[in-house]
């Protein structure tokens, strides 16, 4: 067999093996998100009870959510955020965030207060997605009331996050961080959340406003 003929079929099979991979990679987010309650298997993780802060988690799809936690996320985040936006070229915009935060992939992880009053407090946006052709937990948000910060609430969320991500086989959580937001870096950089190999560098011709930062699922076999 000639030496073109080799390299040929070597790359036929790679493109089959990374054809291979990214399916199997998909079916693993497809599998997820099938799931009715990602926390079902850790009931133990639905109380958060700390720093006098007593709270409840629920996750559910954005679809399954009533109107009033809806406009009350909404809100919050736009409280929390906007500022933080409109100080970058990224710019706020009502319809564009709203159309984001109402996706049919957009699961939430929601923390109330006890009963009766079942008062929503914080939450987090996350989604099962392919990126980059990598299976990933993507977590777009977590915003938290003024009241209940600096509890150990925000930590608790990413872990139970983790939990979940890292049970469904995925391969790493990600998230974006504003550049203007050094806090936010900060709470993250705490969490053990270092530099994404997909995160931007800025050049020359371009600037960009954010990083992404990610956590590995150590549980998976390095390989890949």
């Amino acid at each position: 067999m000639g030496r073109k003929s080799a390299k040929s079929k070597e790359k036929r099979q790679q493109r089959k093996e990374e054809i291979a991979r990214i399916s199997a990679s998909q079916a693993l987010v497809n599998r997820a998100n099938n799931q009715e309650d990602p926390m079902a298997p850790f009931s133990v993780f639905r109380k958060f009870e700390k720093n006098g802060l007593t709270v409840t988690l629920e996750c559910k799809l954005c679809g399954s959510l009533d109107v009033v936690t809806m406009d009350w996320i909404f809100e919050l985040e736009k409280r929390n955020m906007k500022d933080l936006y409109e100080q970058c070229e990224w710019g706020w915009n009502d319809k564009v965030k709203k159309e984001e935060m109402t996706d049919d992939r957009a699961w939430y992880l929601i923390a109330r207060t006890p009963e009766p009053e079942l008062k929503p407090v914080a939450f987090s946006h996350f989604r099962f997605d392919m990126d980059y052709g990598d299976e990933v937990l993507y977590c777009y948000e977590l915003q938290l009331e003024e009241e209940v910060r600096r509890k150990g609430l925000g930590k608790f969320m990413m872990q139970v996050q983790e939990l979940i991500g890292f049970s469904a086989n995925m391969k790493k959580v990600v998230l974006t961080v504003l550049k203007g937001n050094p806090d936010a870096k900060a709470f993250f950089t705490a969490l053990k959340y270092t530099m994404d190999e997909t995160s931007p560098e800025d050049n020359v011709l371009e600037h960009y406003p954010y990083e992404i930062l990610s956590k590995m699922n150590k549980n998976l076999p390095s390989s890949r």
